[in-house]
């Protein structure tokens, strides 16, 4: 047998070493080998040192969730997003799996697609391998997931979005508020037509429907208004511009319901040498990285994802360690940051 294949097969049979496997190695019983690994406090130094030094010569990886089923703690947060590919929901990941890190627990990250049809079927998933808590975007939940995330009695921090009635904790902000506000800031600059590209997700609808609410309560009826599917995207942008365009949109502002979709939508206009803003402006939402290193810099909706982040990882600590939470429900607000675009 070489020695390539000699290594490989160690590597293979580290897999199955067990508990009992390096206590006998330690020299100690098992029960204080799941003790040095579980309250490495409570054992004595030279002990804990010999159990270390066996599970670093076995390789030996403790079953973390079977500890965690005595001690209820297994020191992982389930964080489900409906798109590990948008870009706004990053920063915000980023910021709360930090922030946990921190306090001794891993973040696993599920996707649950748009519309969020597999948001149940990712719940009773993660909720078999017993997180201490559970991270969930938005706040619409089937009635059946909703049971089971209540029945699971585990702290849950539901995000970018408000409700009076969370689960647990919701941080977020009004998407009603956003399309009124956006809604009153076309208004304030005169647009004579106003086009749409909206992602296929509740909340970008909802904020194109707030947003027209407040126009046709004004008189603003020239309206032309796309949908495309959902992750957003520049190609998706620039598709949805072509639609309206082509419909007779010619002049005034496109409200888009990404800064993704804003980007393409720029691009597109571009293309067809229309002027911007003076003939056609352009508003995103999010604030992106990006948005104000387009051409021209975007104007758009300024959420703060890192705070989203901060705040969901606070309020769930707190419930963890079972500290007081203040407040059940945290506004963070939003901005519109105007710039060259408009």
């Amino acid at each position: 047998m070489n020695k390539n294949n000699t290594t490989t097969d160690k590597h293979r049979s580290s897999a199955a070493i067990t508990l009992d496997n390096v206590a006998k190695i330690a020299g100690v019983s098992a029960i204080t080998v799941s003790r040095a690994i579980n309250t490495p406090d409570k054992v004595a130094p030279e002990t804990l040192k010999k159990v270390r030094e066996a599970i670093d010569k076995t390789g030996y990886v403790p079953n973390l969730l079977a500890g965690g089923l005595a001690s209820r703690s297994s020191k992982l947060i389930a964080a489900i997003v409906p798109s590990i590919a948008n870009l706004v929901y990053s920063s915000t990941i980023r910021l709360f799996s930090k922030s946990l890190s921190k306090a001794g627990y891993q973040v696993i990250l599920g996707d649950s697609g748009y519309p969020e049809v597999l948001e149940e079927e990712l719940v009773r998933t993660i909720l078999s391998r017993r997180p201490d808590g559970i991270f969930l975007t938005g706040v619409d939940h089937s009635p059946s997931c909703r049971n089971l995330l209540l029945a699971a009695n585990i702290p849950i921090v539901e995000t970018w979005d408000l409700t009076p009635s969370p689960l647990d904790i919701v941080v977020g902000f009004n998407h009603m508020d956003v399309g009124h506000a956006v809604a009153k800031f076309i208004l304030s600059k005169k647009y004579n037509k106003v086009g749409f590209v909206t992602a296929n997700d509740a909340r970008a609808l909802l904020r194109q429907r707030s947003t027209l609410e407040i126009l046709s309560q004004s008189g603003v009826s020239d309206i032309y208004a796309t949908t495309v599917p959902a992750p957003t995207s520049l190609e998706y942008g620039r598709i949805g511009a072509k639609q309206i365009i082509e419909e007779g949109f010619d002049s005034g502002v496109i409200f888009c319901t990404s800064d993704t979709l804003a980007q393409g939508v720029l691009a597109e206009i571009q293309s067809r040498n229309i002027s911007i803003p003076d003939t056609i402006a352009v508003i995103g939402f999010g604030d992106q990285v990006f948005a104000a290193h387009t051409y021209p810099a975007l104007t758009t909706v300024r959420i703060d994802r890192e705070r989203i982040g901060q705040e969901a990882a606070d309020a769930l600590l707190a419930r963890i360690q079972k500290r007081p939470v203040k407040n059940k429900i945290i506004d963070i607000g939003f901005s519109i940051i105007e710039r060259e675009s408009t």
